[in-house]
């Protein structure tokens, strides 16, 4: 095995290593590699000892491609065994490469735009070294305000706007991890409830922690009076989703939450608990409530996502639904820095309290572009009906220039992986709708790849998940606060992790209109 090292100039006189101004200077050498012919499974080995998320390989000792975990995971998925397939069958041949002279600002540019995790570095042909996103991030900066020329990304799309330990998702390789773990095996292996732990605590619980974890937060459930009191007024007044909004401000005004800045972790910690158990609640009685209902009390005897089915529908779960719905919520938890996220972080980063930093994203969440696509594709596929109408009606929805929901995403360049594995969790379910959806969706991906070419638009979590949950018999109105449930556990963490380490978020921008300053008229007579 080759274990790599960090290359870098010499101290400067006062001690202080100089700035990084080329790749030389960050790449790590010699990069971790291994041979076109080596087994999946030996390439994993190599990964995994070495303590990284890909590996360079080599054939003749030149470059021939990188694979990566996503790589591994997809080939897992398609195999019996990793010993009989060889690297290069599901490596990615002749990938973007970088030289040691490079600007680092090159470096970085490349990475973003493939969004790329490792590059490998080439000098003369000869691989010399491997620089990675999280080297760049070491050395990142943000540009004057005023220096001309700087080309500011529409939606901020690339910028890294801070460091987490929470999660990331490697868009081009269809992969995304909560701590050190892929979420998609987490939500395939562990409980909510555990990886509601992960998320706090940085690692998995044992069965003792995971036992007393799932006890605290089943007990805190329960409505506080005030909010209870309140409830059916604030019901009759907005959907779910809307009264969840107002309710979280209600709930941390009774139960008086302090600015993050003026309390301590214990204390945070504590709050995001009892937040994060309270919000299913607060939104199946919601919902109970508006359908002219008494809402139906939490059960501390249930699991998180079985509670929350029992209080939206009044009936216990059979344990495949509960099961469902659970690693739906487990893969919504956290996603990068979507807008939800980077709007309680940007509200926490003031000192402001725990919900009011929550309350901002529930309002991101509420846009259409963010959150409440899980129903509307589902009402896609009811327009559409059946298999047979399926591609007259998405050549005419695309022809209109109508937005095909379910499709496509910000940060995936290939499979969305918790689509890919939401569509296993609804064939495990069964049933009609479940069989026109995968109908629709093979239909729709071969559309797509005519009429947009260049796009590569396949489904997102979206497509699947109202499948998922109206089997398992969420109504509509509902898809979009059950997202917010498990993104609440997500929103929470973050909110931690940025007052942990806190700084005022306080970008610049660019002015672009009349040049300043104008003389001010004097008003006529």
């Amino acid at each position: 095995m080759i274990v790599a090292r960090r290359c870098g100039g010499a101290p400067s006189t006062n001690g202080a290593m100089p700035m990084p101004t080329v790749v030389r200077d960050l790449m790590s050498s010699p990069a971790v590699t291994c041979e076109a012919g080596t087994s999946l499974a030996e390439a994993a080995r190599v990964m995994r000892d070495a303590g990284t998320g890909s590996v360079i390989v080599t054939e003749r000792a030149k470059v021939a491609g990188i694979l990566t975990e996503r790589d591994l995971l997809r080939a897992a998925a398609a195999v019996t065994t990793a010993s009989a397939e060889t690297v290069e069958m599901w490596m990615t041949a002749n990938p973007d490469v970088l030289g040691p002279d490079e600007e680092v600002d090159a470096a970085w540019t490349s990475l973003a735009h493939h969004q790329y995790r490792h590059l490998p570095v080439v000098d003369a042909h000869d691989l010399v070294g491997v620089v990675s996103l999280r080297d760049l991030m070491g050395v990142a900066r943000l540009r004057p305000a005023d220096e001309h020329g700087t080309e500011i990304p529409a939606g901020l799309e690339g910028v890294v706007a801070a460091e987490t330990a929470l999660g990331d998702v490697r868009g081009e390789e269809g992969f995304f991890h909560y701590r050190q773990y892929s979420a998609v095996e987490l939500a395939a292996r562990r409980s909510f409830e555990d990886v509601w732990y992960l998320m706090l605590e940085g690692e998995l619980p044992d069965r003792d922690q995971a036992r007393r974890f799932a006890g605290e937060v089943a007990g805190l459930r329960h409505l506080p009076p005030g909010l209870a009191s309140m409830l059916p007024e604030v019901a009759e007044r907005g959907s779910p989703f809307e009264v969840l909004r107002t309710a979280v401000s209600l709930l941390g005004a009774e139960m008086g939450w302090r600015p993050t800045h003026d309390i301590g972790g214990a204390e945070l910690r504590a709050q995001a608990l009892r937040l994060g158990a309270v919000v299913p609640t607060i939104m199946a009685a919601a919902y109970n409530l508006g359908e002219g209902r008494t809402p139906v009390g939490p059960r501390s005897d249930l699991s998180s996502a079985a509670n929350y089915l029992w209080m939206v529908t009044g009936t216990e779960p059979t344990a495949l639904h509960a099961r469902a719905v659970e690693q739906y919520q487990i893969l919504t938890i956290d996603h990068g820095f979507n807008a939800s996220t980077f709007a309680a972080r940007v509200i926490t980063s003031t000192g402001a309290d725990l919900a009011a930093a929550v309350c901002g994203a529930i309002g991101a969440l509420s846009g259409p572009l963010h959150g409440g696509a899980p129903s509307r594709a589902l009402a896609m596929l009811d327009d559409i009906a059946g298999a047979d109408r399926a591609e007259e009606w998405l050549r005419a929805a695309v022809d209109r220039g109508d937005r095909v929901m379910g499709f496509g995403h910000r940060v995936y360049k290939t499979d969305d992986p918790r689509s890919l594995f939401l569509r296993d969790v609804a064939r495990s379910l069964g049933g009609p709708l479940v069989d026109l959806a995968e109908q629709v969706e093979g239909t729709a991906v071969d559309v797509l790849a005519e009429m947009k070419p260049g796009r590569r638009l396949f489904t997102n979590v979206e497509f699947y998940a109202g499948v998922v949950m109206n089997t398992c018999g969420i109504p509509r109105e509902m898809f979009t606060p059950t997202f917010a449930a498990g993104r609440t556990i997500g929103w929470t963490a973050h909110v931690i992790e940025q007052e942990a380490h806190n700084r005022l978020i306080r970008p610049a921008a660019r002015y672009t209109g009349p040049p300043p300053p104008v003389p001010v008229p004097v008003p006529g007579p």
